[in-house]
């Protein structure tokens, strides 16, 4: 399983949607979604950067998280995304060291 795919699976089970239910919402074609999701949630084949962009703004992520190869990289990302503006620049104040 790359990491890719382990992220795909992971944010969209956090999401509680089906592989279904991602693939319309990033309008992906009916006919094909589940089966395109299951594709690449296996590592058979590769999302280009625009759909995992497009499953990112979908999922409230950003595209770096599916790339992150590290668990607590990812979850920082993750958990960074869900801040403010004010939140994120008190974040990183603290991580550059200032008071």
């Amino acid at each position: 399983m790359s990491t890719l795919s382990k992220r795909l699976k992971e944010a969209r089970l956090l999401a509680g949607l089906s592989q279904e239910q991602l693939g319309l919402r990033i309008d992906l074609d009916p006919a094909s979604a589940s089966t395109r999701m299951n594709r690449y949630e296996l590592a058979k084949r590769e999302p280009d950067l625009e759909l995992v962009e497009r499953i990112a703004d979908e999922l409230g992520l950003p595209a770096a998280f599916f790339y992150a190869v590290r668990d607590e990289e990812a979850e920082l990302l993750r958990l960074f995304n869900t801040l403010s503006a004010e939140g994120k620049e008190r974040v990183l104040g603290l991580l550059r060291g200032e008071s």
